[in-house]
């Protein structure tokens, strides 16, 4: 049974240079959480750039699920670099880590297009995602466990807060070079090519961050076991292999993890995607607006990791876990009304539903990433929906239809591609568009000229939009900010509470499977899984159940499984 401080000497506060350390060690941090989420923030641009050779629905899924690959990994670079960290020492591990992750991230900047090179873009940009998810599995296990060795036993909570900070504050630097890049160079020119200068910026930070973790000193906690041979020898079989340590493996996962890391996804990641996808707020403001989010929300992380070593961890991230399960719908409602109050509007006055038997129509995903989506009545009507982000409801017809769209009170029927050949087929298609998408704007759905359409013949002549004057900012920046605060709720303590549950000699190892697996696997996933929902229903709320369901399944294992940990002595 593990030891408590109250019952023994609590450790010195720590000194002027522990702190220099700690800081170091967070500000590296940072820096490796700024080149993964380069790549988030810009998924509309990549897809376009990487993914040209689809439709636009897939190829958006298709950039976010390349987003997805580097998290997939995540769990794989936990146990390599969790294994080296337990046997060598937590500084060196660090290096490692470091260095894959900032030249993965300066290469993405120097890949060449599909226009150029074709389908060995994409490939090679998910070989730099994979480097990058095992270079970032190995780094917050070690940076989570070499700044609590170095607290004392009585701020765990808030020193290990900061590197929970660094993800958000690494975002929060992207999205500044991001906006300033995109400000300077104007919106045309990022899209073509500027879009690589935050990725180049990177090798700067990459000698920066190098430079820093150089600086550091080993964990002295660590240091001391290994002066002493007491050294894990086998982490990984110590670690997985006894079920005194898995069994914590495991509650450490559901009980905990998983919730924080689908409502870390859910505020930082999908938000701006609802945004920017859901929403077509355009990609500047929605970027600025999350950043004021961040800046206001993220000091409640240092907030709650200081009430955790208060009041225990426990009951602050199933407190937060709680909170997304009852208000992400009406939040996500709120954030539609605020962001584009005319569609939200139009939306309820004028609804938009299609006709058909569901068994005639195609899921509106192609993994093979060549369907137009053009062969059936049914999906000609669903796939310009998703396309111009309208949400719809399906009203059941029986098998053989010709397809229907009801807008209000008008109803347009989409053409039945078995009645029509070569450019008849063409033009009823783009007739339909145009139908449809003048009986929205009459509807009083907002619409603008295309600018696309001056260059391309193919391309619609109107779209819809989000209209900047009508955005209500503030309302906008408050939303974000309540879903900020609710990821500060679930990730400012976790990092100890994490620390706490394992013993020293495999901590690394232990603490580093589960996070990973978590917000590699149950979070890294949660954009791709939530949109594909969203194309799959039609309903631009649907893709929320995802976070829901897991941080329910998160709060009930949490409650009944995982223990209070913050008066443990972790250096045992």
């Amino acid at each position: 049974m593990a030891t408590t401080y109250d019952a023994m000497p609590k450790h010195h506060e720590a000194t002027q240079s522990e702190k220099l350390v700690i800081t170091a060690s967070s500000l590296g941090t940072v820096f490796e959480w700024y080149d993964f989420y380069l790549y988030g923030l810009l998924a509309t641009i990549i897809s376009a750039q990487f993914f040209s050779g689809v439709n636009e629905t897939t190829g958006f899924i298709f950039a976010l699920a390349a987003f997805a690959a580097g998290f997939a990994v995540r769990p794989f670079g936990a146990l390599v670099f969790g294994r080296i960290g337990d046997l060598v020492g937590r500084k060196n591990t660090f290096l490692v880590t470091m260095g894959l992750m900032g030249l993965s991230t300066f290469v993405v900047g120097l890949l060449p297009s599909y226009a150029s090179i074709g389908v060995a873009a994409p490939i090679l940009l998910v070989v730099m995602r994979l480097v990058q998810g095992l270079a970032l599995g190995g780094e917050y296990g070690g940076a989570a466990t070499y700044v609590a060795e170095h607290a004392p036993n009585n701020k765990r909570g808030l020193y290990t807060s900061f590197i929970q900070t660094t993800a958000t504050l690494g975002l929060f630097a992207a999205l500044l070079v991001v906006i300033g890049t995109r400000t300077v160079m104007g919106e045309e020119a990022f899209k073509d090519w500027g879009w690589r200068i935050p990725f180049l910026v990177s090798i700067v930070l990459l000698a920066v961050s190098m430079w820093i973790r150089m600086q550091l000193a080993e964990s002295p906690v660590f240091q001391k076991m290994k002066d002493e041979g007491t050294t894990s020898k086998a982490p990984l079989t110590e670690a997985f292999g006894q079920w005194k340590n898995a069994k914590w493996v495991v509650v450490a996962l559901l009980g905990a993890v998983a919730g924080q890391a689908v409502v870390w996804y859910t505020g930082q990641f999908y938000a701006l995607f609802f945004l920017e996808k859901m929403l077509l707020v355009d990609g500047a403001t929605a970027n600025i607006m999350i950043a004021i989010a961040l800046a206001i929300g993220t000091p409640f992380f240092i907030f709650f990791g200081w009430l955790s070593d208060k009041i225990g961890r426990k009951w602050i991230i199933m407190a937060g876990c709680a909170l997304a399960v009852l208000t992400y719908f009406p939040t996500f409602h709120a954030l539609s009304n605020a962001a584009n109050p005319a569609m939200a509007k139009a939306s309820v006055a004028a609804p938009v539903s299609v006709t058909v038997n569901e068994n005639d129509c195609s899921l509106q995903f192609d993994p093979i990433g060549r369907n137009k989506f053009d062969s059936k009545s049914c999906d000609i009507a669903k796939s310009y929906l998703a396309k111009n982000a309208i949400s719809y409801s399906v009203v059941d017809a029986p098998a053989g239809t010709v397809a229907t769209v009801k807008i209000g009170e008008k109803v347009i029927t989409a053409p039945d591609p078995a009645k029509l050949t070569g450019d008849a087929k063409g033009a009823a298609i783009k007739a339909f568009g145009g139908d449809v998408i003048g009986t929205l704007q009459a509807a009083g759905y907002p619409v603008k000229d295309n600018p696309a359409a001056a260059k391309d013949e193919k391309a619609p002549k109107k779209i819809l939009f989000a209209d900047p004057a009508q955005i209500n900012k503030p309302a906008v920046i408050a939303i974000l900010t309540y879903l900020v605060l609710l990821v500060t709720m679930v990730y400012g303590p976790i990092a100890a509470l994490l620390v706490e549950l394992f013993p020293t000699r495999i901590r690394y190892t232990s603490m580093s499977l589960p996070y990973h697996i978590g917000n590699g696997w149950f979070g890294g996933f949660l954009p791709t899984t939530a949109f594909a929902m969203v194309a799959a229903t039609g309903d631009i709320y649907y893709g929320l159940w995802y976070p829901i369901v897991v941080a329910g399944l998160t709060l009930v294992a949490g409650i009944l499984f995982l223990p209070e940990t913050f008066k443990r002595n972790i250096d045992d």
